[in-house]
């Protein structure tokens, strides 16, 4: 593996950074990585592709437990024919889903880093600038802020729907920290952060939202628009699996 330097930003500090189709290195980022999808990312990506979120997990998408936190994780599929294990959305021009790319492409060469505080429920956040040989996006690119950055790369509803699992996580650590999920919590966890088109049959039409106390407006809001179901959704997981 390359080493790589790490460097903590703050929000004002600057860098520069550009990436095109004239950068040596265009689309090497995308290859042979472990691509993590986020409940916001894949609520893009489907909508994006115009897929259901289960038919976008199933073509697309292999899940785990995850060693440390022991919660079920989504991953980009790679293709096992293609050596350079590259992104399935990559082509000659770029991203195929730029629009509604990940949050992890997003923010590159930053790292967002979010803590919550078990007392107040604030969130922390810092920001690392990740200096890899192999780019050389950083040879272009007129200075900006990590600010500016985060404003560019429309970063801010990703940031917001992240920080609501990071509850559901933080939860979890409480309650049984590092311990897996028995099968039907696996499939709450799974159904609320992942398949939300699933959730949405199965349990948000039905009404099965027991405990949730949701106002006509969030209701109404979540029947038509996919982020406002997420944010019941995530609402729905922590209530039904790691709530006293």
């Amino acid at each position: 593996m390359e080493d790589y330097s790490v460097i903590e930003l703050g929000l004002q500090d600057t860098f520069c950074f550009a990436c095109d189709p004239n950068v040596p290195c265009f689309n090497a980022c995308g290859c042979d990585v472990v691509q993590y999808l986020t409940p916001y990312d894949i609520l893009r990506l489907k909508n994006s592709l115009g897929l259901s979120s289960t038919e976008f997990l199933e073509r697309y998408t292999t899940h785990y437990t995850g060693q440390g936190s022991g919660l079920e994780v989504v991953t980009l599929k790679r293709s096992a024919a293609d050596r350079q294990r590259q992104c399935p959305f990559a082509n000659e021009q770029g991203c195929g889903v730029y629009p509604d790319r990940p949050s992890s492409c997003r923010v590159y060469p930053l790292a967002r880093v979010a803590s919550r505080c078990r007392e107040t429920g604030r969130v922390t956040e810092r920001y690392m600038l990740m200096k890899e040989p192999h780019c050389r996006g950083f040879d272009r690119g007129v200075p900006r802020t990590v600010s500016q950055w985060i404003e560019d790369q429309g970063l801010a509803p990703y940031n917001e729907a992240n920080d609501r699992l990071m509850e559901i996580i933080s939860a979890k650590n409480r309650t049984s920290p590092g311990r897996s999920l028995d099968m039907v919590s696996k499939k709450i966890f799974y159904t609320g952060c992942y398949d939300l088109d699933r959730f949405r049959q199965e349990i948000f039409e039905k009404g099965d939202l027991e405990g949730l106390n949701l106002d006509d407006a969030t209701l109404a809001a979540a029947a038509s628009d996919d982020t406002a179901l997420l944010a019941v959704s995530l609402a729905w997981v922590k209530k039904m699996l790691f709530s006293s």
